[in-house]
């Protein structure tokens, strides 16, 4: 429905009768109207309002979105899509999270989501059926989800309308003692575990950015003294009073008929009414609060002018002098009388010591803060500045966009560049600006860390390189090759159409919606990228550089300034003596951040940028002095030898003369996109067989991915080449094997001008093969890069020793591997000891060409690829690299050491002033493929437990290589529901337990490892808790045929849904070939689905028998927090103020 002039909601006015014509009223006569219920902006915004506000040419709208809004003022929200087939996605909105709590009801939003969703019945009618389901809450809403099947599974009903019964029961949701009560339980363990370090460092960056707001205060987490003491009323009030139709959304996208959707949301969703949910608000005194709060939040705040999916904060903004602002968006700190944005004192306000500098200049501000602590070890400096969101919704305020996206990245690769040099200041920097409905604005921000010593180079190198853009802009390189990523980027999403992913589409749909913008088609924002690329000139860029960097160059002195504050937060160690270089405090941080503003920068000068590594004459004469051959693949798993010519499905398997296996596999669920996989099997491992120091493999694998140079050319060369081609390059280092992963686009990039002017270059495909072979024959390895690995790993073990979850498991592994290197962190020490050499030496000599596996899958021609392979990595010498093996090269992997028995209890304490725990129970296991250490089978365990099957096909099945590594998937899923059901819902210890594998491939056996989060007083009772589940499993509640059917609903559905991205592919692929995985070959693919589906009860109970389950030998430990010495332990219930988890400036709770 459209409202002509003022877009808001009137439910009075629009909606006042009922169908039949007569007023809303019951038999005891009419109802009272709702408490907090106003006219407001419609949540639908520019799908409700598409005329364009500007004089410009207005953007198109996706031709398939359907949208309305149900009589009693429900707005919704329809998308078609095709990925995956079979189906679809339901998300319902609230448009309340915790900046609505009143005082009296911080945390009270999250606690109703837990009791909403987790106590539905109807929810939980779709277990069992493939279906997702979970919700999450945070700053402005709540948000419900199911993803599900279009069917049941076997041919079961239709499941549109279960998942809408799901979504109803939330609105309607009853508030039940037993349910409230579990729930609490899950929410204050929560509390527990999201509590760690880099939590409370976002609580501090949220609180200061947000000072002037409700955000400051509102965290999602909320306060544990309270959540203690709700009952039903204040849980029902807190629901009956936010989950109206006029405050949500309600989003379907999948594979559905929009018709039978809209059909479906209005005969589930049209009996709900405001009025109807007042009166469950049985509290005077939260009634009238609400109301107040809502009259306050229509008034004056950035939700009732911009967007109702914002919070109800207003904000500072910081913007170039001049910059035209909406007085709407301009809100004083009182409204009315009314304390809105919480600038007053209140009894449970965490304590705060606010820095106020002034002006350090004439119109220069800045707005400091300073937190120290025991467990951070780096320094890190965040600053920002807000300003409004300005909606995307015609070809300028697009074309604006896109030149900011221009300058951001052109900026990042700069910071990138700097960041690797001979001597970098800093560890990590990123410079961006986002639009944040959460926040309810824009936030620009820097986010740097840096060893403490050198804070203050790491801010001079930093501030210098934003002043450089602001003031100078990009270059006309610079221009060209962004512009073109940005038009690869469209292409991209243009070809893949509707087979981007449901989920996908639904966060870009509603995140386009929350800000105003116009929700376009892939199709349709390809075409206007191109027309807005056109015609964008490097002025256009620079100005936008010049606003994005307006809050830094505006402290230079002889900068005119800007209107508002630059918000800057330092995070350090705590306890830093004051004549250490390490030092800072309030006054010198803000003297550094000034003193950088004012140092001389000067115009950054374009790179040569090669448009090949390799000339094609260079590799034709390689070709003719190398000639490739092709050989057939063979395999260990009794699959035949494919052909050395022959094209095969769902991959093409073969071997090079040279011995590098190769597997090939078309994927075109991800439109013109690639990934390629390189291993090389050894990893930590290979130390000790090859008699390598310790963490020589793994700081030489991290060096490789901090150098670069390869040949002719220069890191910075090699990675603006990366950057032209859109390559992304990750090197890792495993127990197992060094790993190479590369994403790449499958299409002609690094591409110069547009329309009929381009001239193509080669595409993503080639220059990745490029890269590969390079690796291979022309690495250069260089003493900066090897510091960068190795600050990377002290750092890295520094932490370790402050992080409570990983310092306990750390232990864990000491204990059960008796110290075995290759499963621990590297020290100090020994990371101090690696020289150059070494590391090259020793990832050198597993880069054998005959050692190597190659696996490839993207949307591309196989026959293309296969050529490129042929000639780039066929003509590789054989012996490349032989100078680096050892004589004593032994290529076989080893075991995983037998876990000692007894098992053992450790206990661990860290100091923390907050009370943290983690428990642990763990055990011996088999590795992924069902491989004990002792060189058995779970195949071998379980038909000798049960010596006289049923019948042949008993056998069989268990005789198949792929029988071990599903028992293994299944009995994973099983447990952890098991867990789910036991420790958080009947016991209420714990809001999550969890239980995994250690999942090796080459290695022979594993251990599998339980992690718990509970409070202090209740570690122990989880810890057994977990216990008292692993031995019901055996013996008092064993596996049933329905969690058996559960578990395979959700192994299938993760696996078909993963087989439409293309890593997940090279996983696959990778090993097929590999002789030290047996078990691994194409059978593990083709005959996947048919194995699962074969697996009984009966099976995954004696496969249970094959980990180390007996009470006597499992190893069990307790991690926790102890206040550090002269800390006084907090006596109250009060916890720490949190923000929502997650880094990045927080994200969602997740029930």
């Amino acid at each position: 429905m459209e409202d002509s002039g003022q877009e808001s909601f009137s439910l009075k006015t629009l909606f006042g009768k009922n169908k039949s014509g007569g007023s809303n009223q019951n038999l005891r006569g009419p109802l009272e109207p709702h408490p907090s219920e106003r006219s407001h902006i419609v949540p639908l915004n520019r799908l409700q309002n598409r005329d364009s506000p500007t004089s410009s040419e207005a953007l198109p709208f996706h031709p398939e979105v359907r949208s309305g809004v149900l009589e009693n003022g429900l707005p919704y929200v329809i998308l078609p899509n095709k990925s995956p087939p079979g189906r679809f996605e339901a998300h319902l909105q609230v448009f309340s999270g915790s900046a609505d709590e009143l005082e009296p009801q911080q945390g009270i939003a999250h606690l109703t989501e837990h009791v909403a969703y987790m106590g539905s019945r109807k929810r939980e009618r779709l277990f069992g059926t493939g279906s997702q389901t979970n919700a999450y809450t945070d700053f402005h809403h709540t948000v419900f989800y199911a993803a599900c099947p279009v069917r049941a599974p076997r041919g079961g009903p239709y499941m549109l309308p279960m998942a809408l019964d799901a979504l109803v029961d939330v609105m309607e949701a009853r508030v039940e003692s037993s349910r409230l009560e579990k729930e609490r339980a899950a929410v204050l363990s929560e509390m527990t575990m999201v509590n760690t370090i880099e939590y409370r460092v976002e609580c501090q960056i949220l609180s200061t950015l947000h000072r002037e707001n409700r955000l400051a205060k509102r965290f999602p987490i909320g306060k544990e003294s309270l959540i203690r003491s709700w009952q039903n009323e204040d849980v029902r009030s807190w629901h009956r009073t936010h989950y109206r139709p006029d405050n949500v959304l309600l989003y379907v996208v999948g594979d559905i008929d929009p018709d039978e959707v809209e059909k479906a949301i209005s005969a589930k969703f049209g009996h709900i009414t405001a009025e109807k949910q007042a009166t469950g608000i049985k509290l005077p005194e939260i009634k009238t609060e609400a109301s107040e709060l809502a009259d306050a939040v229509i008034s004056k705040s950035v939700k009732a002018a911009q967007s109702w999916h914002y919070p109800p904060v207003r904000h500072e903004w910081c913007v170039p002098k001049g910059y035209p602002i909406d007085d709407k968006l301009v809100s004083p700190a009182e409204v009315s009388g009314y304390d809105l944005h919480l600038q007053n004192s209140y009894p449970l306000d965490e304590i705060v010591n606010k820095i106020d500098i002034g002006e350090i200049a004439p119109g220069k501000k800045i707005r400091p803060h300073m937190f120290k602590h025991e467990l951070l070890q780096a320094f890190s400096l965040h600053i920002f500045a807000k300003r409004p969101v300005e909606p995307i919704v015609d070809m300028e305020s697009f074309a604006r966009s896109l030149a900011r996206r221009i300058a951001l990245a052109a900026l990042q690769i700069r910071l990138n560049v700097g960041g690797r040099s001979d001597d970098p200041a800093f560890t990590f920097v990123e410079f961006n600006q986002l639009d944040s409905a959460r926040e309810g604005c824009a936030v620009c921000s820097l986010d740097m860390t840096a060893e403490p010593a050198r804070w203050r180079d790491a801010i001079c190198k930093s501030l210098s390189e934003i002043r450089k853009l602001g003031e100078y802009g990009v270059t006309a390189g610079e221009i060209e090759r962004y512009a073109s990523s940005l038009m690869t980027d469209a292409e991209q999403l243009a070809a893949q159409g509707d087979r981007i992913s449901h989920g996908d589409q639904l966060s870009h749909l509603m995140e386009t919606i929350a800000n105003g913008h116009t929700f376009m088609s892939p199709e349709q924002a390809y075409y206007m990228t191109a027309r807005a690329l056109q015609s964008l000139t490097l002025e256009d860029v620079n100005k936008a550089a010049a606003e994005l960097c307006s809050h830094i160059t505006g402290l230079n002195k002889d900068s005119p300034g800007t209107e508002g504050e630059t918000i800057a937060i330092a995070c350090m160690p705590k306890n830093i003596d004051e004549s250490s270089p390490a030092y800072c405090d309030p006054a010198s941080l803000v003297e550094t951040i000034y003193e950088a503003c004012q140092i001389e920068v000067e115009p950054e000068e374009d790179v040569v940028v090669p448009q090949t590594l390799i000339p094609e004459d260079e590799l034709a004469k390689s070709v003719e002095a190398n000639p490739p051959v092709w050989n057939g693949g063979t395999f260990t798993d009794g699959t035949p030898q494919t052909s050395a010519e022959a094209i095969t499905r769902p991959f093409t398997l073969r071997r090079l003369g040279n011995g590098i296996r190769v597997g090939v596999a078309r994927n075109p669920a991800e439109s013109q996109r690639g990934h390629l996989r390189l291993v090389a099997p050894g990893g930590r491992d290979a130390e000790r067989r090859l008699g390598f120091k310790k963490g020589s493999m793994a700081i030489g694998a991290r060096t490789m991915q901090e150098g670069g140079a390869f040949g002719p050319w220069t890191r910075e060369q090699v990675e603006l080449f990366c950057v032209d081609h859109l390559l992304m390059v990750e090197i890792t280092c495993t127990e197992e094997a060094v790993t190479i992963d590369f994403v790449f686009p499958t299409t002609n990039v690094g591409n110069v001008g547009f329309g009929d002017d381009v001239q193509l270059g080669i595409t993503g495909t080639e220059s990745v093969l490029q890269v590969v072979r390079e690796i291979i024959m022309g690495f250069r390895w260089e003493e900066d890069a090897l510091g960068r690995s190795k600050q990377h790993f002290r750092s890295s073990h520094e932490s370790l020793q402050k992080n409570l979850e990983g310092l306990s498991t750390e232990r864990i592994m000491e204990t059960m591997t008796q110290n075995d290197d290759r499963f621990l962190s590297i020290d100090v020490d020994s990371v101090n000891s690696i020289s150059l050499d070494e590391a090259k030496v020793a990832v050198m000599s597993q880069m054998v060409p005959a050692d190597l596996e190659i696996s490839i899958a993207g949307d591309f021609q196989v026959e293309s690829v296969l050529e490129m392979v042929f000639n780039y990595l066929g003509s590789i010498p054989a012996d490349t690299n032989k100078e680096y093996e050892q004589s004593n090269s032994d290529k076989v992997a080893s075991s995983v050491p037998t876990i000692p028995s007894p098992g053992k209890f450790i206990q661990l304490e860290l100091e923390d002033p907050d009370p943290r725990a983690v428990a642990y129970v763990s055990g011996s296991a088999p590795n992924s493929w069902g491989v004990l250490s002792d060189g058995t089978t779970v195949a071998d365990h379980v038909m000798k437990a049960d010596p006289k099957p049923k019948d042949s096909y008993d056998t069989q099945r268990r005789s198949h290589p792929l029988f071990g590594h599903v028992a293994l998937s299944l009995i994973s899923e099983i447990v952890n529901r098991r867990l789910f059901s036991t420790v958080r819902e009947r016991k209420q210890l714990t809001y999550d337990a969890n239980f995994s594998f250690s999942n090796f491939e080459r290695l022979a056996g594993g251990w599998f490892l339980v992690t718990v989060t509970a409070s202090k007083e209740k570690a122990q009772l989880a810890l057994e808790a977990c216990k008292e589940t692993l031995a019901a499993l055996r013996k008092s509640q064993a596996i049933t045929a329905d969690n058996v059917e559960s578990a395979k609903r959700v192994v299938i559905n993760r696996h078909e849904g993963e087989l439409r991205t293309s890593a997940y592919w090279t996983q696959l692929m990778s090993g097929l070939q590999e002789e030290s995985i047996p078990a691994k070959g194409p059978l593990s693919v083709t005959d996947f689905l048919k194995v699962v589906e074969s697996i009984t009860a009966r099976d995954l109970q004696l496969t249970l028998e094959t980990l180390g389950l007996d009470d006597e030998n499992l190893y069990t430990a307790i991690g926790q927090t102890i206040p550090p010495e002269g800390t006084e332990e907090i006596e109250d219930d009060l916890v720490r103020q949190a923000p929502a988890i997650g880094m990045g400036r927080g994200g969602a709770l997740t029930g």
